[in-house]
């Protein structure tokens, strides 16, 4: 899964994520981000990234392609898909949150 170049919107001294930080802790690749609100972040140096998260479908569930109704977005080298209000694409065998 790949992480996007945006950064969080508070930073690390606003508010420091961790073990009793109130926020659901979810490991992913090697480190752990955390939800907050809609979105996922995790720590990278003195800030937090934003980090893509899965998608409410599966693949199994609704397969994004030509002819699937949701309008195609070229984003670097994968296509989003626009649904119901955000974007998301193919990794792997689920979608991810763009």
């Amino acid at each position: 899964m790949s992480t996007t170049e945006i950064h969080a919107e508070h930073t690390v001294t606003e508010h420091a994520h961790g073990a009793d930080c109130g926020h659901e802790a979810v490991e992913h690749e090697g480190h752990t981000d955390y939800v907050h609100g809609t979105h996922h972040h995790a720590l990278h140096d003195d800030h937090y990234d934003e980090h893509e998260s899965v998608a409410e479908h599966t693949v199994d569930e609704h397969a994004h392609g030509a002819d699937c109704g949701h309008e195609a977005v070229e984003h670097g080298d994968h296509t989003d898909y626009n649904h119901d209000g955000h974007k998301h694409a193919a990794h792997g065998e689920h979608y991810d949150e763009h």
